[in-house]
């Protein structure tokens, strides 16, 4: 089930928080949950590198993650609005760049902090534009685990946070699509937030059973594409 709203001390009557999912967390996720990030298919991100060249991208990353945190319009918006729903996060501690193995731009973990945390795999990020938008995506997620209680482990829960974030973070813009291959005049926008929403809940070691992520996707569509917090609509 899709549910409202975990209370915070720092809400207002009113405020977008009260407006929220309600969750309930019964179990905690993988340490890292991947999400289906960039424009392109795994296959297309960076191949291996050295010792030296993971160094210096380690570095970029780290540079473009600050950069976006201090200049970046959407991904200071959300972090302002996680402050206003009680989760003021540590900037040096929230954000984390390292290599990962899997093949993704970067990932949520809700066991990082108090508030959670988000990772950034700098083997897999390839310019700054990438990076602001896994960022934007996974605050998305950061955002909904500080406003509601949410079970990742429940396939509806996480497909509801996956419909919002593949809606909300730029994953699905028009031009987004026709690079990747998918092009149409209706329609478009929301069969991409399905498609990036399924693949990545089927990334969930608790949603692998065929048909399993279609299938909660499917359940929290309707309300969680609708759900546009913190945004007004969708940017």
């Amino acid at each position: 089930s899709l549910p409202g709203p975990r209370s915070s001390a720092n809400d207002q009557a009113g405020s977008i928080c009260e407006q929220a999912l309600q969750f309930r967390r019964l179990a905690a996720r993988p340490l890292l949950k991947p999400s289906a990030l960039g424009p392109a298919s795994s296959n297309e991100f960076k191949p291996s590198m050295t010792p030296a060249q993971e160094r210096a991208q380690h570095a970029r990353v780290v540079d473009w993650q600050q950069t976006a945190v201090s200049r970046s319009p959407f991904v200071k918006f959300m972090l302002q609005h996680m402050d206003k729903c009680g989760c003021k996060v540590d900037n040096e501690k929230f954000f984390v760049v390292r290599h990962c193995d899997e093949n993704v731009g970067g990932g949520f973990d809700e066991q990082a902090s108090k508030h959670g945390g988000v990772v950034l795999c700098s083997n897999h990020l390839r310019d700054f534009k990438h990076t602001e938008q896994t960022l934007t995506h996974e605050l998305i997620h950061a955002y909904d685990h500080c406003r509601a209680y949410v079970d990742w482990s429940n396939c509806v829960h996480h497909a509801c946070s996956e419909i919002r974030a593949a809606s909300l973070s730029g994953d699905c813009k028009w031009w987004q699509e026709v690079q990747r291959g998918h092009f149409k005049f209706k329609g478009q926008g929301s069969e991409c937030v399905r498609r990036r929403a399924t693949l990545s809940v089927s990334m969930n070691p608790a949603c692998q059973a065929p048909g399993q992520a279609a299938e909660a996707v499917d359940k929290a569509f309707k309300r969680c594409y609708a759900d546009t917090a913190p945004f007004d609509r969708v940017p």
